[in-house]
């Protein structure tokens, strides 16, 4: 587990209980190498790629927070699965939010804040998939997950195994969800670089509060998926 000392300093321009990076996401660009921080509730993803060379670097994530300073529990890490279930504890962390722009720093790291806000946005649990013509369900409190972050205009989804401490792939990118329409364009794919820069359209809804999309993935495969809100 790691422990640092922490220095805890916001500057918020709104009500001092809330919660400034609920459903946000952050970009920080350096030499070639996009950081991008993906926020819902309580839970949170951070990835790393070159647009230069359109390759994939790290992904990590899992809960995080501000309740006693701010701090994350690592559920997977791409480039040390010995970190799972590690807390960390940061140093120093200032977000300055105005309206639907901002400006976070963490440990030195400098983020600007992606304007957007959708139905979409959250953290969503893969909870069904079809398979040659029939939706097979899935617990979606097992250990073995496939979590999917959106929030400013991002989005990331992370298959992953907590109690393996097993990471098995992620990909991400910009989106849009808008009139039934969801649409991903992709910017980094660990599994295969020669999909960045694709563009996939899904038809969604929302029923009982579950995320159907239908369409075809980078492959030209026929998909249906059915995503719940992560609750725990």
């Amino acid at each position: 587990m790691i422990m640092l000392n922490l220095t805890l300093y916001f500057i918020l321009n709104i009500f001092s209980f809330s919660n400034p990076i609920e459903n946000s996401s952050w970009i920080r660009l350096n030499n070639d190498i996009y950081e991008i921080r993906i926020y819902s509730d309580k839970y949170f993803t951070v990835s790393t790629h070159n647009i230069e060379n359109n390759t994939f670097i790290s992904a990590l994530g899992g809960i995080y927070s501000m309740e006693e300073g701010y701090y994350e529990v690592l559920e997977f890490n791409s480039l040390d699965s010995t970190s799972v279930g590690d807390t960390i504890y940061y140093s120093k962390i200032k977000v300055d939010v105005k309206n639907n722009t901002g400006k976070m720093s963490i440990d030195g790291k400098k983020f600007i804040k992606n304007p957007n806000e959708d139905q979409l946005q959250g953290a969503w649990l893969m909870s069904g998939i079809e398979r040659r013509g029939e939706m097979r369900m899935r617990d979606v409190n097992r250990s073995r997950k496939t979590l999917k972050m959106l929030a400013g205009g991002r989005f990331q989804w992370i298959a992953y195994d907590v109690n393996k401490k097993g990471f098995y792939g992620t990909g991400g990118g910009t989106y849009s969800a808008i009139n039934g329409k969801y649409i991903e364009n992709i910017e980094f794919f660990s599994r295969d670089s020669n999909t960045v820069g694709k563009s996939l359209e899904f038809d969604f809804e929302i029923i009982d509060g579950d995320w159907h999309h239908r369409g075809f993935s980078s492959k030209g495969d026929p998909k249906y998926e059915i995503w719940t809100h992560r609750k725990q």
